[in-house]
């Protein structure tokens, strides 16, 4: 069970740690290159798709799975195993507090935007390098999460 419980830490953390990465590496990139109406108005569009069941159920697998395989006794495991899914739990942590402190009040404040009219060049002034900031750091995070998780079941 535990193994299956690590596996499963590893695939979400990892298909969450792409995720990030496609956005960070093509999305934002192509965005970027949109007029101020047309980038607030996809990052929008975006918002509103991204938070569904699929992509729910992968970001609380990288906070569950984990706390699982480091809860979950397992005969052999070597407390340097502990340390590294102990680790990527802090790393996945820290990504959701990242995402949830930072990423999601400003896509609400992007949402609010929209229905009060707003100049989409101000707006997209208050939104997009902060969220890219905020974004690059949960990026790096789940990256490590991914990383010490993987070493964790290689070990």
């Amino acid at each position: 069970m535990a193994s299956l419980l690590l596996a499963l830490a590893v695939g979400c953390t990892g298909l969450y740690a792409g995720f990030m990465l496609i956005f960070q590496t093509g999305i934002m990139p192509a965005l970027a290159r949109l007029t101020d109406a047309e980038f607030v108005t996809a990052m929008r569009r975006i918002n509103e798709c991204v938070p569904r069941s699929v992509f729910l159920t992968v970001f609380l697998g990288v906070l569950a799975f984990p706390v699982a395989a480091y809860l979950v006794p397992v005969d052999g495991r070597t407390d340097t195993q502990a340390w590294l899914v102990l680790a990527g739990l802090v790393a996945a942590a820290l990504n959701h507090a990242v995402t949830v402190g930072g990423n999601v009040p400003l896509n609400n404040a992007l949402a609010a935007s929209e229905a009060r009219g707003d100049d989409p060049a101000a707006v997209r002034a208050a939104f997009e390098k902060r969220w890219n900031g905020f974004h690059r750091l949960r990026t790096a995070l789940v990256t490590l999460a991914f990383g010490l998780l993987t070493a964790a079941a290689v070990l």
